[in-house]
């Protein structure tokens, strides 16, 4: 018999608690899980599912805009929040219901309250249970970082945009990462004025420049105002509820809501980690080994919460990776090479690999290949956006090291292009490739 009440305890049931609570369970393991909020994590339940899904409903506004260039007659047309918003609502109920039975199918027993580490094989549940498990695992993600201002009781973040109780009129969002710039754009689309402040003077670090440099002028000609080196100082809230924002070099902005976007931060405070000697590291993450595991050997950690790549699918790989070395005798790590990503931006980017800078500094000489053109889509729409797809190719093998897209559906057509960047195709490879005509993805292979 086993002096343990659980093979394996998860602490947060988010994609990668839940994938790594399935498979161990499959392995055999007696598993539990605990989740203080909602089964389904960030991701399912107030991040990447209900954004896009708000993407998706702010698309409609374009469309209704340039319907009479194809010929269509729509009056009368306007947008209600609260159906979107409810929409959204219910189908996130879906999804963790969804979560949920797959937990019970698997015969994982959850619990739906906070659990923290107690010990190197101990939790404690809010209750005040203590439960034994021969091995922990950290899976409780990261949390959204509001700055230390005045008046910051005023702002919402991530989490709160998808409960507003109507649609605001006026719109500030500090930041300029993917998730400030995803919502500047569905909350300009559905009829918001929007003004984004940042505290330096760039857009989306981390993506090629000349994606951000193509993006930017594409939303402030859709509306968005940008104030660039203005962080936040202060947000008033005056007399008939308005807000008034204070930020660096400027004048005060008025607004009806403040979302903060100005980064995640795993959510380790509190979790009880030192009672086990578990280390930790830059920002409160996790450091942990090409396995998970930290410095408690018992105790493993897995997705946002740790010191690696902060994305859903990638949490998902480590906790089926993690189940498979711990419960399945199937020791495996995960590889953090060639990993996809995209902007939800309006239009939206999206790229895999190396930038130009990063290929430069790494190759010093590269070959760059590009194709700026009108989308198809476009042509009859009253704004002239354009496109640009980009290959950044070594000089030597001709192996595509990265691929770059801005543009109509980049996310959709650029997954295909990651298998052929992860496999290490080549140049001459995407060439020999017949073009599918008429489509935005034949440019990927007509570069020359």
């Amino acid at each position: 018999m086993t002096d343990f009440d659980y093979d394996l305890f998860v602490i947060g049931a988010g994609s990668g608690g839940v994938r790594a609570s399935r498979i161990a369970a499959s392995h055999g393991a007696r598993v539990a899980v605990a989740e203080e909020f909602r089964i389904g994590g960030t991701c399912v339940i107030r991040g990447c599912v209900p954004k896009k899904l708000l993407v998706y409903g702010s698309h409609f506004a374009h469309g209704l805009h340039d319907a009479a260039q194809y010929g269509w007659t729509i009056d009368g047309a306007r947008f209600d929040w609260s159906t979107l918003r409810d929409f959204v609502a219910r189908d996130v109920d879906r999804l963790e219901k969804a979560y949920t039975s797959t937990l019970d199918s698997n015969k994982v027993e959850h619990f739906a309250e906070r659990a923290v580490v107690a010990g190197p094989n101990a939790v404690r549940l809010a209750s005040g249970r203590e439960i034994s498990a021969k091995v922990i695992l950290i899976a409780v993600g990261a949390w959204p970082v509001m700055p230390e201002i005045d008046g910051a009781e005023h702002c919402i973040t991530s989490n709160e945009v998808f409960h507003l109780p109507e649609l605001p009129t006026r719109v500030v969002i500090q930041g300029a990462g993917y998730i400030a710039l995803e919502f500047a754009g569905i909350f300009n689309a559905l009829g918001s004025h929007v003004t984004v402040v940042n505290r330096s003077d760039r857009i989306l670090r981390g993506y090629d420049e000349d994606l951000t440099d193509r993006l930017l002028p594409i939303m402030q000609a859709r509306g968005i105002e940008f104030g660039f080196n203005r962080p936040i100082r202060k947000v008033e809230k005056r007399a008939d509820g308005s807000l008034l924002v204070h930020a660096g070099g400027g004048d005060p902005i008025p607004a009806d809501a403040v979302m903060v976007a100005t980064g995640r931060k795993p959510k380790t405070d509190g979790l009880g980690l030192e009672s086990a000697g578990v280390a930790l590291g830059h920002n409160g993450a996790i450091p942990v080994n090409e396995f998970g595991q930290t410095s408690c050997p018992s105790i493993y950690a897995v997705g946002d919460v740790t010191d690696r790549v902060q994305l859903t699918p990638v949490a998902i790989r480590e906790g089926h990776a993690f189940a498979d070395t711990v419960f399945g005798a199937n020791p495996r790590s995960v590889s953090y090479d060639h990993i996809p990503s995209a902007v939800f931006s309006q239009p939206p980017l999206a790229a895999v690999g190396l930038t130009e800078a990063q290929a430069r500094a790494v190759h010093g000489q590269v070959k760059v290949f590009s194709s700026d053109f009108r989308p198809m889509q476009n042509m009859f729409s009253v704004v002239a956006e354009r496109g640009y797809y980009k290959l950044v190719v070594d000089p030597l093998t001709d192996v595509v090291l990265g691929v770059h897209m801005i543009g109509p559906d980049a996310p959709e057509i650029l997954q295909a292009a990651a298998i052929a960047v992860k496999a290490g195709l080549t140049k001459a490879d995407f060439d020999a490739t017949v073009a599918l005509h008429p489509s935005m993805a034949e440019e990927l292979v007509l570069m020359r």
